[in-house]
């Protein structure tokens, strides 16, 4: 098979990843509810991953990292633990339903009012807008780092700037690209920080972090056991445990580990430039397909993700006939992103997308253009 939704999750990963997962699933307890070697040994593995993702995503202390089941646990837990009745929440047309959702509830709860920041045709948002729509109970503004659906990649410090100038805090949904750009919490000035472990960081599935600035104070989510401060009527109020609540993902934890070294060993760039490279050649030769169209900025700064449609084509069927008849694996329909895709009027048709990683070839790009090509004529 050719995977082509790395979007989604990254199926390949590398041995040491499995092997960490294995070795945890056979070799460490709980952390934090015993004295004894295996429970030890798991408080060890997940404090040394804290000094991981502190280190790599410039979280002002380890304390300030915390593990989540992904990145909508992440999300739902900043999002809800941030705002208050009362409260201005501002997002946009890139964002993922794990925003969308949480965001609408607390809207349709009458506890905030919200306002979105509209996407183009080509999927790009303007910080002009922000600028707009900013109001003196502005607590909260959200953007989404890379599209899921286009690709585009949306420099979050101008907005950042913005939004601490009128007192909001300033959340980053980096799902698409923690592990292949750049991220400092620090120098883009950002309050929350949430990505998943599984998508271009090549982790395990069940894994995420939400980091928090020392400006962000967030309420719990889930409230129950930390191995701590048992007594306490209330969640611990020191981080990491005060959002912690429950048994930590161990092996996944030891995963999200060995993948942090994985990268660190590749070097970020070097698979930022391979897919770029894919994506690149992919874009260049589909854009020649007569019948087939493209959706996104192609001129900025990209993921490896390309979205498209053939002729009027349902998504749904162009995506079965490359599974099917090419044994290509690629997402069709909405992809969560239901404000993007009435943006780009893609709505009715949905999208065909194809994300390439790490693990793929310009041969199997090239496959792909020969079966599009195929279907096109058709």
């Amino acid at each position: 098979m050719i995977y082509f939704d790395n979007a989604a999750t990254t199926v390949q990963k590398s041995d040491a990843v499995i092997h960490a997962v294995t070795q945890a699933m056979t070799g460490i307890g709980n952390s934090g509810r015993g004295a004894y070697e295996t429970a030890l040994s798991a408080s060890r593995l997940i404090y040394q991953t804290r000094l991981l993702v502190a280190q790599a995503f410039g979280v002002p202390g380890p304390e300030r990292v915390i593990f989540t089941s992904g990145a909508t646990q992440a999300l739902n837990t900043a999002i809800f633990g941030v705002l208050r009745p009362g409260d201005h929440a501002i997002a946009s047309d890139l964002d993922h339903n794990s925003v969308l959702r949480p965001l609408y509830h607390l809207q349709k709860q009458g506890v905030i009012d919200l306002d979105f920041l509209p996407a183009d045709q080509t999927g790009r948002i303007r910080k002009e807008d922000l600028a707009a729509a900013l109001r003196p109970n502005t607590r909260l503004v959200c953007l989404c780092h890379g599209s899921n659906l286009t690709g585009n990649v949306t420099d979050p410090a101008p907005y950042a700037e913005l939004a601490h100038n009128n007192g909001a805090l300033f959340l980053l949904d980096a799902s698409q690209t923690a592990g292949l750009l750049p991220i400092s919490m620090e120098d883009m000035g950002l309050d929350l920080l949430c990505f998943s472990g599984h998508k271009a960081l090549m982790g395990p599935q069940g894994i995420g972090c939400l980091c928090l600035s020392r400006r962000a104070e967030v309420s719990p989510l889930l409230y129950g056991g930390t191995g701590v401060q048992t007594e306490l009527p209330d969640q611990p109020p020191e981080y990491p445990t005060r959002l912690e609540a429950g048994t930590l993902n161990g092996p996944g934890i030891a995963g999200l580990h060995a993948a942090l070294e994985e990268l660190s060993r590749v070097g970020m760039q070097t698979v930022f430039d391979h897919e770029s490279r894919l994506a690149g050649q992919f874009v260049r030769l589909a854009s020649q397909i007569p019948g087939l169209r493209l959706y996104g900025d192609f001129d900025g700064l990209r993921t490896g993700t390309v979205s498209l449609n053939v002729r009027d084509y349902p998504s749904s069927e162009v995506a079965d006939e490359l599974a099917v008849t090419d044994n290509i694996a690629v997402r069709a329909g909405a992809h969560c992103v239901p404000r993007l895709h009435r943006a780009l009027g893609t709505h009715a048709q949905g999208a065909v997308r194809l994300s390439f990683g790490w693990y793929n070839t310009m041969e199997e790009v090239e496959t792909a253009l020969a079966a599009l090509r195929r279907i096109a004529s058709c």
